[in-house]
């Protein structure tokens, strides 16, 4: 350890702080990451906007800024192109590793980047070759999920355990999955669609063409439409509305959370039986609202997990855009340790990259 930390120091990837105070033995000497080795652009992409941030090498948010956008398009590969373009030329002169881009929808592979999205009407788009050819940089593309559990096992609650599971609620509802250390992806990079479980035989129709999905249950436009027949809200309010009359104590709209917090407990129990997670993180949009679903969803829940497992700790978090946009930072910044390959050439060229810039400079010759 302590030769790799001097390589480190060496390579300009790792500087000395200060002393930590003695427990008996020599003082030790912090480290801390080089914020100037280099730094990661993430985007978040849904259908109606997109998320940018750009991160530090040690995953700190040096600034971000959202934008409208139309994924239904015909030219939305352009727009994508040009809105990025337009974010990174706003950048410093640190050096760029590369751009982590996250979607909702099935990834063949990060390194490759082909999407098929039920949420953003795409099927088989050639996201990742599309940005690599017109930015010339290396561009790694996850699911969005799969980029949150990636950060959490950097920078969050994950880095404490080897397995948990990411469940986001919100807009759609899905999955991370993190074993032994490593997200699982899947045959084809869809590992983790919670939200297509049928729970119901004859349910309402969901986005991806089936019915009685749980997303077409507890997914927001299920809760928006909901409340809109029971008069919580009217026809053109959205979700804004119905938290609103939640928190002023409208027992409907309190109902329509506690509801979709019960079927979500014992959907979430039937995944914990099957994975066996350490913890699980719950995040995204929907959890704004939290304390509307939690009536509903911990008696669910603890009740439907077998008695050895009823102590399963369940950790809340409020991820809103910036912090998706920073799990699509941290694609680019887990290649180096990303020992199983996943990130693919497109992360062995983040590694040269950051190999090239943190290389010691030759003295210029007069």
């Amino acid at each position: 350890m302590t030769q790799l930390t001097k390589d480190l120091l060496a390579d300009g990837l790792l500087q000395e702080l200060e002393q930590a105070p003695s427990q008996g033995g020599r003082p030790a000497r912090m480290l801390g990451l080089v914020t100037s080795a280099g730094r990661a652009v993430g985007v978040k992409v849904v259908a109606d906007h997109i998320a940018f941030v750009e991160v530090g090498i040690d995953g700190t948010v040096l600034r971000s800024a959202s934008e409208p956008f139309d994924a239904a398009t015909a030219t939305v590969l352009t727009d994508l192109t040009m809105l990025l373009r337009r974010f990174i030329a706003g950048g410093s002169d640190v050096p760029l590793l590369g751009v982590g881009v996250g979607v909702p929808g099935s990834v063949d592979r990060q390194g490759n980047g082909l999407v098929d999205s039920t949420q953003l009407g795409w099927q088989h788009v050639p996201l990742g070759a599309t940005l690599r050819r017109a930015l010339a940089l290396p561009v790694l593309v996850e699911n969005n999920v799969n980029a949150l559990a990636m950060a959490e096992r950097l920078y969050g609650i994950g880095r404490r355990y080897d397995n948990f599971l990411v469940v986001t609620i919100g807009t759609g509802v899905g999955a991370g999955i993190v074993v032994d250390g490593v997200v699982l992806r899947g045959n084809a990079g869809g590992a983790g669609e919670i939200g297509h479980i049928p729970v119901a035989m004859d349910g309402p129709a969901c986005g991806c063409g089936n019915h009685g999905c749980l997303e077409a249950f507890i997914g927001e436009a299920a809760l928006v439409a909901q409340a809109r027949e029971l008069g919580v809200i009217g026809e053109q309010a959205g979700m804004a509305s119905l938290r609103a009359e939640a928190d002023a104590g409208n027992p409907l709209a309190a109902d329509v959370f506690s509801s979709a917090g019960h079927l979500f407990g014992r959907a979430l129990a039937g995944i914990v039986h099957t994975l066996d997670p350490e913890t699980v993180i719950v995040l995204g949009e929907g959890t704004a609202a939290w304390k509307h679903w939690s009536f509903g969803f911990e008696l669910s829940l603890r009740s439907s997990l077998i008695p050895s497992r009823r102590g399963l700790a369940v950790e809340v978090e409020t991820w809103q855009d910036e912090s998706w946009a920073q799990g699509a930072a941290a694609l680019v910044l887990a290649t180096p340790f990303d020992a199983e390959g996943i990130a693919g050439e497109q992360g062995r060229l983040v590694r040269e990259r950051l190999v090239e810039q943190s290389a010691p400079q030759e003295p210029s010759r007069p």
